[in-house]
């Protein structure tokens, strides 16, 4: 049975049969504004590496270092025998940077969800999502035994109404993405913080694609608006602006010592590696010691932002360095994806199940070493492949027929 079901997933075939399969492409040069495939220069926007510290000479440098030191990796758990001074230190480091008493460090930002809401609320407790949230919150709900409820993207009177069916003896949990991954928005926190002070609820905010992004020297989305206060927990990963490997949770003690104790993918998988802990604290060191590389990034949004808006494309209600191009068709955004490439650009296609298939866009992503040169070249590209594919038209039939 299991072979003939694995076998009757032909999907992915029949899209590379049609020339335009997009995933899994194979880069052979670091990860940088330019990378190497097929041995040809393409330009990479499609990268996490929002302040461009993948190629950063103290990173690898520090990465090195620890390597010298602690060997390739830890060989255990941190909760037994994996745990190196290396990640205390980072941990502490990331508790002072974001605000909170303290954090602990997972092999993996997923790895995070999945063991904080896995075991922070009970079987008559709530975990409330909000319906774009990443995979690893929604995974990590189900894996809960508590209730989950979802509300509607950024609508807070949809989170009003879940809240009021809550009982008010129970654990509220609001687990909400800080900067939603592939629409580039953030989080009304403001308004959710005040439904939950009504609600008497908590908040965990993923701060995967904020950290390094927006606040105070790239301190997340609590703190840019002024919340780090109200919200208890506090989750980012290494993989993106800090240029490594892992992942975090900040909050207070009493919810770390718990968390400590009870994270089952934190007890029972392998502890980040030293290379990787070293890697991260070398990226928090520049994060707070060159601000103009933030100030770079947001320049960079900025002009990529006028560029594709008076080239006529939708980007949607992204104010972050992640700019959905909404393409509004799954085959026509394989289609434009491979002719990037051909074109020597690299863009991620979003297709459905991610998003339904009149919501598919490319995902247009920025770091602070691009240029503007490399930007207009890359818009030019987009827009050329677009009309080609008639996207502009489709957007214009939509449009009539709404």
């Amino acid at each position: 049975m299991l072979k003939e079901r694995m076998k009757a997933y032909d999907i992915p075939q029949r899209i590379d049969k049609m020339g335009i399969y997009p995933f899994f492409r194979t880069i052979e040069s670091e990860q940088d504004t330019v990378v190497k495939i097929n041995g040809q220069d393409v330009l990479m926007f499609g990268s996490n590496s929002y302040l461009g510290l993948t190629t950063h000479p103290k990173i690898k440098e520090a990465s090195k270092a620890a390597i010298d030191k602690y060997g390739s990796g830890c060989a255990g758990s941190r909760f037994l025998n994996g745990t190196l001074d290396l990640h205390i230190e980072l941990e502490n480091r990331l508790a002072q940077f974001v605000g909170k008493d303290g954090t602990l460090v997972f092999s993996t930002g997923f790895q995070v969800n999945l063991g904080v809401l896995s075991s922070i609320s009970g079987r008559h407790d709530y975990i409330i999502i909000d319906d774009l949230d990443h995979a690893c919150i929604i995974d990590g709900s189900r894996l809960s035994f508590s209730k989950v409820l979802k509300y509607r993207h950024n609508d807070m009177q949809s989170l009003e109404k879940i809240l009021q069916k809550c009982a008010i003896d129970k654990v509220k949990i609001i687990a909400v993405d800080g900067v939603f991954s592939m629409e580039g928005d953030l989080a009304n926190l403001p308004e959710i913080s005040k439904l939950a002070e009504k609600y008497n609820a908590n908040i965990m905010v993923d701060d995967a694609h904020g950290l390094g992004v927006v606040g105070r020297n790239g301190r997340g989305t609590a703190d840019h608006f002024g919340l780090t206060d109200k919200v208890d927990l506090i989750m980012g990963t290494f993989s993106k602006s800090l240029a490594s490997i892992g992942g975090f949770i900040a909050a207070d003690h009493d919810t770390i010592n718990f968390l400590k104790h009870n994270a089952r993918s934190l007890i029972f998988s392998a502890s980040i590696a030293p290379a990787n802990a070293a890697s991260a604290l070398a990226a928090l060191d520049i994060m707070e010691s060159e601000p103009e590389r933030l100030q770079k990034l947001w320049d960079n949004t900025h002009y990529a932002m006028k560029l594709l808006k008076e080239a006529g494309f939708d980007t949607g209600h992204t104010v972050t360095p992640i700019i959905p191009i909404f393409i509004r068709d799954d085959f026509k955004t394989f289609s434009i994806t491979k002719m990037l490439l051909e074109e020597g650009v690299f863009v991620n296609p979003v297709v459905s199940p991610a998003v339904a298939s009149s919501s598919s866009m490319l995902r247009f992503s920025l770091m602070a070493t691009h240029t503007f040169e490399q930007i207009e070249e890359a818009v030019t590209k987009i827009h050329k492949c677009a009309k080609e594919l008639g996207v502009f038209e489709l957007a214009a039939q939509r449009v009539h027929e709404g």
